[in-house]
């Protein structure tokens, strides 16, 4: 009997080490070679999806994977086909290699005519608002889904737009457009209006930054025109002929600081990127925009530019414009998390948009002592005038003319 028993128990230990292996054997085969091979180029040519496209799903099927996605980025699609087959992995695939350009008729340029255009995460109003453009803005357009286009950005951002914050353009047009005279209004609010008089009805509103056809003068008034053809007129008081306005910058901290005092009380908004309303890396990114530069869209991405000024809340080596970076240091188990950033402005204070815009101070003995973004306080970087892929200057690389 007991000789049975132990068979008995024998056969049990063998179905379950049995069943242990094949378990094993489902596991790596559920962790398919083919998306394998996706994630690891997706590491490589989109590590940050919010500035590349790299969209790709393997499905295992009798005679090999059914691999189906879209890339904006041709030397991605390419790479990601040679590996298969340097693997030989069986396959068929459908690979978009975006933009779609006959689904958009080659209208595969565009620019923003609107005083500011809101981007979202998704096709459709209730998604997600992740930033805003301006007018006269430049972007890539890639797809269109019903009303919407899937655009990407000058600072590399990808979102949708709706129709009615995009004209749309082939290259030639686009090149056309780009070679025409252009003007920057300045002022932080504004309008635009139908005749050179200061009461004429109103074409449209106006922000600091957007940038417009420059098609005459007439008086106190500059004549310009909209990328969707409509005129209009602006008084000189608000706005520069853009050539004259860039060849006239002489950025330094100073500038900074005034640009961003002009945007003082302006109220928090998540995604904003523009005078109509900001969030936090927002409102560093329009100071900056507004003094000739175009930087990253994120927090967590303009932490990457420019170079390391303080990391020790040593705050006497900072100069006015510099970026403090707060959050989440990293731990052993976790990686460190950028969330908000403000903008030095000299004598231990920042501006920042938290709430709304407005200046705290690092000073640990003033009754305004802001202590929660101190606890919180990270590193502070210094861009201006440095070099960086990251960091674009129009007077180096010119978006809106030739």
């Amino acid at each position: 009997m007991k000789i049975k028993k132990y068979s008995f128990w024998t056969l049990v230990l063998a179905a379950v080490l049995a069943s242990c292996n094949e378990k094993t054997e489902t596991t790596v085969e559920e962790k398919n070679e083919a998306q394998v091979v996706i994630d690891s180029l997706k590491n490589v040519y989109a590590p940050d999806g919010r500035v590349a496209l790299f969209d790709f799903e393997a499905k295992k099927e009798t005679d090999g994977f059914n691999i189906e996605g879209e890339t904006n980025l041709p030397e991605a699609a390419k790479d990601l086909e040679n590996t298969l087959n340097q693997k030989g992995i069986k396959y068929t695939a459908n690979i978009q290699t975006l933009p779609d350009a006959e689904g958009l008729e080659n209208q595969t340029m565009g620019v923003i005519k609107i005083s500011v255009a809101n981007l979202r995460e998704e096709p459709r109003h209730a998604a997600q608002l992740v930033t805003q453009t301006t007018l006269g803005m430049p972007v890539k357009v890639y797809k269109k889904q019903g009303s919407w286009y899937y655009i990407q950005t000058p600072d590399g951002y990808l979102a949708w737009v709706d129709y009615g914050g995009i004209q749309n353009m082939t290259k030639e047009q686009f090149a056309d457009w780009k070679s025409k005279d252009k003007l920057i209004y300045l002022n932080p609010y504004g309008k635009s209006l139908k005749s050179a008089k200061n009461n004429a009805e109103v074409v449209s509103d106006l922000v600091a930054g957007d940038i417009l056809e420059l098609t005459a003068e007439q008086g106190n008034f500059y004549e310009i025109a909209y990328p969707d053809g409509r005129s209009a007129f602006v008084p000189k008081t608000d706005a520069k002929p853009y050539k004259t306005w860039l060849a006239d910058l002489d950025v330094d901290g100073e500038e900074l600081v005034m640009t961003g005092e002009k945007l003082m009380g302006l109220p928090y908004l998540w995604g904003g990127t523009s005078p109509k309303g900001v969030d936090c890396s927002g409102f560093t990114k329009t100071v900056y925009f507004l003094n000739g530069m175009v930087i990253p869209r994120d927090a967590s991405q303009q932490v990457h530019t420019g170079v390391l000024v303080d990391s020790t809340r040593n705050f006497e080596n900072l100069v006015a414009g510099d970026l403090l970076f707060f959050g989440r240091p990293a731990t052993d188990s976790t990686k460190e998390r950028v969330i908000h950033v403000g903008m030095w402005i000299g004598d231990h204070k920042f501006i920042h948009s938290m709430g709304d815009v407005h200046i705290s101070t690092m000073d640990t003995t003033a009754t305004d002592f802001d202590e929660y973004n101190y606890n919180r306080y990270l590193r502070t970087k210094r861009i201006l005038n440095e070099k960086d892929k990251g960091l674009q200057y129009l007077k180096d690389e010119d978006i809106f003319t030739e």
